[in-house]
């Protein structure tokens, strides 16, 4: 079948490039000139383990290509994938669909021949009934369908996710829209992924629930860690009690300094938006959205209080800047929240990321970028383990005891058990456990 994708995002370039290893010959499209160019020369703008290997591939073997003109991919094409951004609105929280109308207006004018029009950005309910209102005003003459299939990619995973998915969901109810999508995912049946129809506004709905819910989560174990700290209990234990539950489940129930990235924050923020302007309130949604913020500072108060309440004129080393690993992805990262509030407060701020330090520099001023944990590490009065990527995992922790000015871990990852800190000489300080010096 032949697919054009909408973006070279996130998003748009690794499910155009794993529909294109499907055997589909894909063109995605991007007004970005110079990221088309970067791409063109096998150049990948974003990090994602396996994504470059995969692009290559399909690039030689045909059926993957990069244009700067949409109407060179549209028609004839028997799927167009919209896969632009929806960012938060800057004042009220909305997703910002102006990308995603420009994009239907656009397409609407190059359709030839039955074709569906396929939502894969992440949009509030309504969305593609809007955009099949754009198609329509814009060519009157046009044989489509608009349907809504969301996206479940968790970044740094996300090839593995797009072939072999918990589910796919796709919102339509026309049948050759559905014929269409059934064949562009024949080869997840073969593997007996559940393929859910649904109505489109249900589809829409999907995506912001599912993510809400595992905000909430993360959310939730977070408050237990506090609750552990007043109490004396462990909370991987606690997470571990309850997560054995096949009703729970143990995924996204570790205690950090809160969710950042680019599907959490801004969907969260949507769904009450949305939820508020429809007369239907979801305050648990709410209350993650405000806790989750309040986290990261209370996170900065915890590293300033373990260095004995003030870091003025103090050098602290930052491990991981990006909001998870494997992944260059610095939105909503807490590093952008506690990095300028330990500076606000006084403190010098070397930091090391095995993958987001350039977006870092981008966002984070006044910090010194170090080659490696070890350089970071040198000469500091503490260092802050924020990221878990798992080169964290196995520090020297004898060549960190001689390289810090005091043995001062403040890890808000849980990486290192407690007593074999305390054994290796370290004041340690970690999220749910008590602390040990």
């Amino acid at each position: 079948m032949r697919v054009a994708m909408i973006g070279t995002g996130y998003v748009g370039l690794v499910s155009g490039a794993c529909f294109s290893d499907f055997g589909h010959n894909v063109i995605c499209v991007d007004k970005d000139e110079s990221k088309i160019a970067r791409l063109e020369n096998g150049e990948i703008p974003i990090f994602e383990p396996g994504l470059e290997n995969l692009v290559a591939e399909n690039v030689s073997a045909g059926r993957l290509s990069f244009t700067t003109d949409l109407r060179t991919a549209v028609p004839g094409a028997d799927a167009v994938f919209i896969a632009v951004g929806t960012p938060s609105r800057r004042g009220d929280g909305y997703a910002d669909l102006q990308y995603v109308y420009q994009a239907a207006k656009e397409i609407a004018e190059c359709l030839e021949g039955y074709t569906v029009i396929v939502t894969k950005s992440t949009v509030p309910v309504g969305t593609g009934r809007e955009v099949e209102s754009i198609i329509r005003e814009t060519n009157p003459s046009a044989d489509f369908t608009v349907a809504s299939n969301p996206e479940f990619l968790r970044e740094g995973a996300a090839i593995e996710d797009f072939k072999r998915p918990d589910r796919v969901v796709v919102g339509t109810d026309d049948e050759r829209a559905r014929g269409v999508m059934r064949e562009l995912y024949r080869p997840l049946y073969l593997n007996e992924t559940p393929v859910l129809f649904t109505a489109r506004e249900t589809s829409e709905l999907i995506k912001y629930a599912a993510n809400a819910f595992l905000a909430t989560k993360i959310t939730f174990i977070n408050e237990m860690a506090n609750l552990c700290e007043k109490v004396g209990a462990n909370v991987q234990d606690v997470s571990r009690g309850i997560g054995l539950d096949g009703r729970i489940g143990g995924k996204f129930l570790h205690a950090g300094p809160g969710y950042g990235g680019s599907c959490f924050p801004k969907d969260t923020l949507a769904l009450t938006r949305t939820a508020e302007e429809c007369g239907a309130p979801t305050r648990i949604v709410e209350a993650v959205v405000q806790i989750n913020a309040d986290r990261k500072k209370q996170m900065g108060e915890r590293i300033i209080a373990a260095c004995g309440g003030d870091v003025s004129g103090k050098r602290i080393a930052i491990l991981g800047l990006t909001f998870k690993p494997n992944t260059d992805d610095m939105r909503d990262s807490p590093s952008l929240d506690i990095i300028p509030m330990l500076q606000d407060a006084g403190a010098d701020i070397r930091a090391y990321d095995p993958e987001g330090m350039e977006e870092a520099k981008a966002h984070l001023e006044g910090v010194t970028f170090c080659e490696n944990s070890y350089e970071a590490m040198e000469g500091c009065d503490a260092v802050v383990l924020l990221t878990e990527w798992n080169e964290f995992r196995a520090l020297d922790i004898k060549r960190t005891h001689e390289l810090l000015t005091q043995p001062l871990m403040i890890d808000l990852r849980n990486i290192y058990n407690p007593d074999e800190m305390k054994s290796a000489g370290f004041v340690y300080h970690s999220i749910g456990r008590a602390a040990v010096e």
